[in-house]
């Protein structure tokens, strides 16, 4: 994440942190060690960072997706009840283009009447839509807490713009990617010159410091995903999970912190 001066002389870098276990402790600087060049720096303070994050809800909205339009809706209705005070939403949906589904707010009722307009047409272009959430949404509020939570397999077909392209602007932009994910359509087919859905999603969280989960029996669950969430619980978003807590997007709320050295 990209450092910042501090005012009594040493360095100040925004990090996500993580449980594995099932404890509710918050995490402490005795637990995280950080390098710089192969050499480890003293930290002198680990703080939570509580501030209001920016949250895109980028849903794929394409025809041939393993998911009806009734399940797209209740994923984001989820999300737009459970945001935490000072946070912000916006949804986007996308095909060949990427359509404002609700404008930025937090009034879930409001964001609940527009999820009518979601409906499935046309082929994936998840990186031009991400792309355009980055230059349009996000780029304009440098110091923000912003996050994209992706609702997707990983497939993308027919962007212009590439992955790498995609995922060099995410981290250069402090963007924190979280995903929820489709049964993937292609089912593990291997693609010419771009990664197989799963591949992108776990390139997407794994490189922006975020999670990924998947939709099962209509809940949006964050265990058994990677080998390793080992030892995480398997509560859903309701829950409790990795000692924070998940309600809704409650993760990208509070997850964050800042570390000084």
């Amino acid at each position: 994440r990209r450092p910042a001066a501090s005012s009594e002389g040493g360095v100040m870098v925004n990090i996500v942190a993580a449980r594995t276990d099932k404890s509710d402790a918050q995490i402490t600087a005795r637990q995280l060690s950080v390098y710089d060049n192969g050499i480890e720096q003293t930290i002198r303070n680990f703080t939570p960072d509580p501030s209001p994050a920016h949250i895109v809800l980028l849903v794929d909205n394409s025809l041939t997706i393993r998911a009806d339009v009734e399940k797209l809706e209740k994923a984001a209705r989820e999300f737009a009840y459970e945001i935490f005070e000072g946070d912000k939403l916006l949804i986007v949906g996308y095909d060949e283009e990427a359509e404002i589904v609700s404008d930025w707010t937090d009034d879930a009722k409001a964001i609940e009447s527009s999820l009518k307009l979601f409906r499935k047409k046309g082929q994936p272009h998840l990186f031009d839509a991400a792309s355009a959430v980055m230059e349009q949404a996000l780029k304009s509020t440098p110091g923000q807490k912003n996050v994209i939570v992706v609702i997707s397999d990983g497939l993308d077909r027919g962007s212009k713009t590439t992955f790498e392209k995609t995922l060099a602007e995410l981290q250069r932009l402090d963007i924190t990617v979280y995903a929820v994910q489709a049964q993937d359509r292609t089912r593990g087919a291997i693609r010419r010159d771009v990664p197989k859905p799963r591949q992108v999603i776990d390139k997407l969280v794994e490189g922006t410091g975020g999670m990924a989960g998947l939709v099962r029996d209509g809940h949006v669950v964050f265990d058994e995903y990677h080998q390793t969430d080992t030892g995480t619980t398997s509560n859903v978003v309701q829950g409790n999970w990795v000692g924070l807590n998940a309600r809704g997007v409650g993760p990208i709320a509070d997850r964050a912190g800042g570390i000084a050295w």
